[in-house]
């Protein structure tokens, strides 16, 4: 039952449905011809297949080790498959060429971080926190500090943290008490403690480069008054090379988690530690959410991912396990029993994760291209609906695509029946792996808030107007292929509903913000059916041009049409909730619960 990566599919969606090669002209698709990147996909595919799949259920079961001296081990084969990584690449793809980095587009990094993190999800964080904390220097930090750091952690060489969390506070980060007292040198000493920092200490880099948030003492309350910082593990002599341990800088435990177990989550304690600004004073959270919002789409695709593999290893089980008969008459007659992928109810949950999982991963690469459009695309009201999209769509593939990444992999368990319960199938670590996608990079229910509260009114909401003129001038434009019918006709339903749920939410939600707070789940998980019905419509059309030798092709077409019977009608359910408002939600007295 290993891992499987999807090359194929990889392939199919950045050819023949996003179609990447009409960008050849923009900067980052001059060196992303279409065998360039079929080449690194298929090396990706061996990469993780290969190197990182095996590891995970050692990473797993061992675990990470935190020693006395507040250094921490990580699992054996982590540090030789982290060696590789970055004598591979792997850690440089999408990053800036003038620190090193390969400068491809995010869709197509994307498609290596899927499938890492399907190989091996605890593994994947610890470069996956690196870029994050690259992208936040590259995007706030002075030439100065973008020199010193960036070239060494996109080679790998160095890796990278955010940390946020305290024991009092997580989501409400204008609680934070972490302070920062300015020295003479113009350096600060840091001094709190962070809970929660993934990749805090290992033992596979030369340093580990941590961004802090902080309060300089005098700042005004609140998020307003917060500052970020690069505090590293070791701090840089004047030729730029590691120099003396930042004393001040320690692990001092690791918890102890449900799931991604080959991952160092660290309590990391600052005692006067020394920290470099980035940015201004007061101005750190908004650097800050350029790691966060990155990492919130990171952890979308990490609901995918493990639900990609724990789809696959359901479906191979499915097909091998014997027992009972096909209600229709036995299907393997020379055989004591039928598989169990003859019963419907195991094709429903099969078909649920696979409908799921292939235009999630569309709505994902699709996004990641409007990220790479909003930022090399000539024509400005380009860039601005990529811009737009990307911060609108933030939080429905983190929210929506977590929730139910989570379904599959129930679902996964369910399909394996008593042996998923045991820890001698892997349906028990994809399920308990992929748990924490819902938690962390703010909760699914925040996100949901963040959606209704923030996104949609954004510049007059522009950026859902034009997602809903988009949807229109498709179907608009696909309308006259009989073939694509059921699909234009399932993505104009939810659509509609969306539409719906969207004038409601501005009539009532603004009056009552109560109302917004209580329709929030609903109509992010209303936004997602409707994103990956525009996804499976235009899976379909790239299928329907390929014609039906191919099952390729004419099994995904059918994919497609479950999905449209049998997932869309979810959204009207989702409307009639939202639709209720808040009354009854709120009526019930604290202490009736």
């Amino acid at each position: 039952m290993a891992y499987q990566p999807p090359v194929r599919d990889h392939v199919f969606l950045l050819e023949d449905v996003l179609k990447i090669d009409q960008y050849a002209e923009l900067p980052a698709f001059a060196d992303a011809s279409l065998d360039v990147v079929k080449a690194i996909i298929e090396e990706a595919g061996k990469f993780t297949g290969e190197v990182l799949a095996p590891l995970n259920s050692v990473g797993d079961k061992q675990g990470c080790t935190w020693h006395p001296d507040n250094t921490v081990t990580t699992p054996d084969g982590f540090k030789e498959a982290y060696k590789l990584l970055c004598e591979g690449g792997w850690t440089g793809l999408g990053s800036d060429p003038a620190y090193g980095g390969q400068g491809l587009p995010h869709v197509v990094n994307l498609s290596f971080s899927e499938m890492s993190s399907s190989a091996n999800m605890a593994f994947s964080m610890y470069p996956g926190l690196a870029h994050g904390a690259y992208s936040a220097i590259h995007t706030g930090g002075t030439d100065e500090q973008k020199q010193a750091y960036l070239p060494k952690m996109v080679t790998g060489e160095w890796t990278g943290t955010m940390n946020l969390t305290e024991p009092h506070c997580g989501t409400d980060l204008g609680l934070l008490r972490t302070k920062a007292v300015p020295q003479a040198d113009g350096s600060y000493r840091i001094t709190g403690q962070k809970i929660w920092i993934s990749a805090g200490e290992h033992d596979m880099a030369g340093n580990i480069i941590h961004l802090v948030l902080a309060r300089i003492e005098g700042a005004p309350a609140g998020v307003k008054g917060i500052s970020l910082f690069i505090v590293p593990k070791y701090l840089l002599n004047a030729e730029g090379e590691i120099g003396e341990r930042n004393e001040g800088v320690k692990c001092a435990g690791l918890e102890e988690k449900m799931g991604i177990h080959g991952n160092a989550t660290c309590v990391m304690a600052y005692d006067e530690a020394k920290g470099f600004l980035i940015g201004e004073e007061n101005a750190g959270l908004r650097i800050m959410f350029v790691m966060m919002n990155e990492a919130r789409i990171g952890v979308g695709l990490q609901g995918v991912a493990q639900a990609e593999a724990a789809y696959q290893a359901a479906a191979e089980f499915a097909k091998d396990r014997l027992q009972g008969r096909s209600l229709t008459g036995p299907k393997n007659a020379n055989g004591p029993a039928d598989p169990i992928i003859v019963h419907p109810d195991v094709r429903r949950m099969l078909l649920d994760s696979k409908a799921m999982i292939e235009a999630g991963r569309a709505f994902l690469f699709w996004t990641a291209l409007q990220g790479d459009l909003a930022h090399g695309h000539p024509d400005e009201a380009v860039r601005q609906k990529g811009a737009d999209y990307m911060g609108l769509l933030t939080p429905v593939l983190k929210g929506y695509l977590t929730d139910k990444g989570f379904k599959v992999c129930v679902d996964s368990m369910q399909v394996f029946g008593g042996s998923g319960f045991t820890e001698h199938f892997p349906a028990s670590q994809y399920l308990r792996d992929c748990r924490i996608a819902l938690i962390y990079e703010g909760t699914n229910g925040v996100q949901a808030l963040d959606l209704v509260g923030r996104k949609l009114a954004a510049n007059g909401g522009r950026a859902v107007m034009s997602f809903f003129a988009e949807i229109d001038a498709y179907i608009e434009a696909n309308s006259g292929d009989a073939a694509m019918k059921p699909y234009l006709d399932g993505l104009a339903s939810v659509k509609a509903q969306l539409q719906d749920g969207t004038m409601w939410l501005m009539q009532n939600g603004l009056a009552n913000p109560d109302n917004a707070g209580a329709a929030s789940t609903d109509y992010m998980h209303l936004f997602g059916i409707t994103g990956l019905a525009y996804m499976w419509a235009q899976i379909a059309k790239a299928c329907l041009a390929k014609g039906d030798a191919d099952p390729f092709y004419s099994n995904k077409l059918v994919v497609g049409r479950y999905f449209v019977e049998r997932i869309i009608p979810e959204g009207a359910a989702h409307l009639a909730k939202l639709k209720t408002g808040s009354a009854t939600l709120m009526q019930l007295p604290a202490e009736a619960f």
